[in-house]
């Protein structure tokens, strides 16, 4: 284990965060991404759109985020595949994807999905939280499962090369997700249920049926979901270490779920009551496990005993290979 130790260096690792949020407004300041520039990541996915949005709403976002990044060439890569990420690694620069978190913003439109990839959408979730066309959400009071429309919309993002996402969605819903897809299916951002008992953490029944498909859970950064608002690094790392324990470390990385303005994560929950029960709005500021930190945790991992290629793999190994077989 000492000698594994010594061979880790987190300067030469690929990091990757599989999920961040900047406010979603065509005007928002991009460059704030280069806080995880800083920190060493070299890729990141940034949300465009969620359940209160349409595909109008969405695109305008996702035009504006877009352009800049490909204004910005000496700073960002716009990540259109596993390539397009090892040069930016190469060249110090931050590959740039986007995701969404809701099937809304295809409005029953499974013929979106393609529009989205091709600008960039590389991972999509079904639901957010509440029932919507494709399925049910994690704070549904009953479970209806993965609907007709949403097994459409698995398939097509199957065919496409998007990367499809159980985060958020009740356990029946994941459940057949994983049951569904073709390809890897990932948690982006969830944390561990055995650990804090959140409708919004998943269980381990379902971080196994994620893994079986080849995929990857993302260990979420928000502290009311790693515990009583807790952000600690211990808590962070406890968390990941249960799932390594469930599934070896070739299927948890990191999805930080880190969002750039305490005041929009404030809004959303005041503009968007249903989408959230009460109990988010118990704390004064919800605590957010930030991209600086990203390099202790390496560190943890390191100190815990982690072989480096664990680390390099939680780090962002094991999401680029889901990249590498879905993305096309």
């Amino acid at each position: 284990m000492k000698q594994a130790q010594t061979r880790f260096e987190y300067s030469r690792a690929l990091v990757w965060e599989q999920h961040c949020c900047l406010p979603l407004d065509p005007n928002t300041d991009v460059d704030e991404l280069s806080r995880y520039a800083d920190s060493g990541a070299s890729f990141v996915s940034v949300n465009v759109g969620y359940a209160p949005h349409g595909i109008a709403d969405t695109i305008r976002v996702l035009s504006a985020f877009r352009h800049h990044v490909l204004s910005n060439p000496d700073r960002y890569v716009l990540a259109g595949s596993v390539e397009d990420v090892r040069t930016a690694k190469a060249t110090g620069r931050l590959a740039v994807a986007f995701d969404l978190e809701d099937a809304n913003p295809l409005e029953g439109r499974t013929d979106m999905v393609r529009t989205y990839y091709d600008l960039g959408v590389r991972t999509m979730l079904l639901t957010y939280n509440q029932r919507n066309a494709a399925g049910s959400g994690c704070h549904d009071t009953s479970d209806g499962g993965l609907t007709a429309f949403g097994r459409d919309v698995v398939a097509e993002m199957n065919r496409v090369g998007m990367v499809v996402d159980a985060s958020h969605c009740s356990y029946r819903t994941s459940m057949d997700v994983f049951a569904a897809s073709s390809a890897p299916v990932v948690l982006s951002h969830s944390s561990v249920r055995a650990i804090h008992d959140h409708e919004r953490n998943v269980w381990d029944d379902q971080i196994r049926a994620c893994a079986a498909t080849g995929g990857v859970v993302g260990i979420n950064g928000v502290g009311i979901f790693l515990g009583d608002n807790d952000v600690s690094t211990e808590t962070f790392v406890r968390h990941v270490e249960h799932a390594v324990e469930l599934v070896g470390w070739e299927h948890v990385g990191l999805g930080l779920d880190f969002c750039f303005e305490d005041d929009d994560a404030s809004g959303e929950l005041e503009q968007n009551p249903d989408l959230f029960p009460a109990s988010y709005a118990q704390w004064d500021r919800i605590g957010f496990v930030e991209p600086e930190r990203l390099p202790v945790i390496a560190a943890a991992l390191v100190d815990r005993g982690y072989p480096a290629a664990a680390v390099e793999g939680i780090l962002g190994g094991n999401f680029l290979r889901v990249a590498r077989d879905v993305w096309q």
